[in-house]
């Protein structure tokens, strides 16, 4: 229920708590020109020059009693805090402006335990809106004994920063307080740097407490219990294959691994839009009704059908909608312990194998290194796979040294029995331009198996360059797709490409061998 809220600093007299989709829909039409109501029911809404996240833009208050635990550098980018608080009188002063401001009350984590009170302050009701949709949402009797927030967001991203203020590099900024519970948003209109500002928060707060949070998508078994995480960066098939009839689902993206199980950190999803229709994701496609809000994408003027293949605004179009408007979602979102721990990477150098057991410092060695490849042909000249590595499958928002979330990995997966698995989803008979992507039904089975147990016991080969252990025997899967060797017609060229790609993972590893066990710095590759 909507209604008026005091919140010090803030001298408007309309503030407007907690509002029903219902009206800030009405808000938004009103009050937004640029504002649409799909066909399908979503609110259509804009985020102007922005349509992706300004990582260089994010800074950290240095503070003497955090500084020591964060991982500074080209992630973590620190201001001091004079700087924030100029950056925070500009906020407030453009909000004290507008005749009328939207708050929304929620909880990150679905785990009464360790979630923690987020307030959004902003004048745009799609980002009311949105917030709504990605945090988890109060009950009433919550909302009426909700106190005071553990962090609040004041979005000003309409007013620009100051770029000749002190550590500012452009009119962005996204500066997060964490000894005040603030976080400050200037010079951008997306709505997702508030999401994932809720996710940096938790990736500093959760480990202090001995909790894992994960970048990753999570399932669960309809009859153990027993949940699967996923981890892996775009375009490896994350989503894809944690969108699972046959389990319930847990979440698409933000997790945390405690002693009692995991949770889901958000109440939404917030998904890639661009090319979707309706066979090839009909839970998404149709999840994009009434009360989700779809982001920068191109409609139809004459019946307001959205076009997804138009990306002249980006290619990053989005909609965000509740996690139970997906019909195998499991309300709440948590489950049991992770019986599996899956690492998605598509390898477009072909030489990954489909499946590898890995064992608990090799799991360390690939979660902190967290590889990828993209395709070539993106750019003039490149002519050959481009190796990509973001530690934890999530380095933009890291805030910790990825030695600490490893470890924490290591420590539940240990205790917890849990098997960890390399799965690449990339290319199979030669690198990209030679050979061919793997078939997703082909992951699928693979992916059916480790969860059904199958693979636990299965027998297993020593890769001699990455110290891997295939898995030589799938049920439904030919043995010679599971050993990439054999699906090259030039044995020879496969050795040279796997050792190139060997010496990438190492050069890309010594960042970090600081902060790991000679264990953890011996599991990469051999040769």
């Amino acid at each position: 229920m909507a209604h008026s809220l005091s919140i010090p600093e803030i001298h408007v007299q309309d503030i407007q708590r907690n509002m029903v989709p219902a009206k800030l829909y009405q808000e938004a039409i009103r009050r937004e020109p640029d504002s649409a109501i799909a066909a399908s029911g979503a609110l259509i809404a804009y985020s102007g020059a922005k349509t992706g996240r300004s990582p260089s833009d994010k800074r950290i208050v240095r503070h003497e009693d955090s500084e020591n635990d964060i991982w500074w550098g080209s992630i973590n980018v620190p201001i001091e805090d004079p700087v924030f608080r100029i950056n925070r009188e500009r906020a407030l002063d453009y909000l004290n402006t507008c005749d009328r401001l939207y708050v929304v009350d929620a909880f990150a984590g679905w785990d009464p335990e360790y979630r923690i009170k987020v307030r959004i302050v902003c004048s745009r009701p799609y980002h009311a809106l949105f917030m709504h949709t990605m945090l988890v949402r109060p009950t009433t009797l919550e909302l009426e004994n909700f106190g005071e927030p553990d962090v609040t967001i004041y979005n000003a991203g309409r007013f620009p920063a100051n770029r000749y203020t002190s550590g500012m590099t452009s009119k962005t900024s996204i500066d997060l307080n964490l000894e005040s519970g603030e976080m400050v948003i200037l010079g951008t209109e997306y709505a997702g740097e508030m999401k994932k500002g809720v996710f940096t928060l938790m990736n500093y707060l959760m480990p202090k407490r001995g909790v894992l949070s994960m970048h990753s998508s999570a399932t669960a078994d309809r009859e153990t219990g027993n949940s699967t995480i996923m981890f892996g960066l775009s375009g490896t098939g994350k989503t894809t294959l944690s969108a699972d009839p046959k389990r319930l689902l847990i979440g698409d993206d933000e997790h945390c691994w405690t002693d009692r199980g995991i949770f889901n950190i958000e109440g939404g999803c917030y998904a890639k839009a661009i090319f979707l229709t309706h066979d090839s994701e009909p839970e998404i496609f149709d999840a994009l009704r009434f009360g989700a809000v779809l982001e920068n994408v191109v409609y139809h003027p004459e019946d307001h059908s959205v076009d997804y293949f138009d990306d002249s605004i980006t290619q990053n179009t989005r909609g965000a909608y509740p996690i139970e408007y997906i019909p195998n979602a499991k309300i709440p979102c948590s489950a049991g312990h992770p019986k599996d721990v899956i690492f998605l990477t598509c390898d477009a150098f072909g030489v990954l194998p489909p499946v590898s057991r890995l064992t608990p410092e090799q799991a360390m060695y690939h979660f902190i290194s967290g590889y990828t490849a993209k395709v070539a042909g993106t750019e003039v000249g490149v002519t050959e796979p481009q190796a990509t590595f973001s530690p934890c499958f999530g380095g933009p928002f890291l805030m910790w040294h990825p030695g600490k979330y490893a470890e924490l990995l290591a420590e539940k997966m240990n205790k917890h029995h849990t098997d960890v698995w390399l799965v690449n989803t990339g290319w199979s008979g030669g690198a990209y331009g030679v050979g061919k992507r793997m078939k997703l039904s082909v992951t699928r089975t693979i992916v059916d198996a480790i969860q059904s147990g199958q693979l636990a016991d299965a027998p297993v080969e020593v890769d001699p360059v990455f110290g891997l252990h295939v898995v030589t025997k799938c049920p439904d899967v030919p043995d010679e797709v599971l050993m990439p060797k054999r699906t090259w017609a030039d044995p020879a060229n496969y050795d040279s490409t796997a050792h190139k790609l060997a010496e990438l993972f190492r050069n890309n590893f010594q960042k970090y061998e600081a902060g790991v066990s000679e264990g953890v710095r011996a599991a990469g590759p051999k040769a």
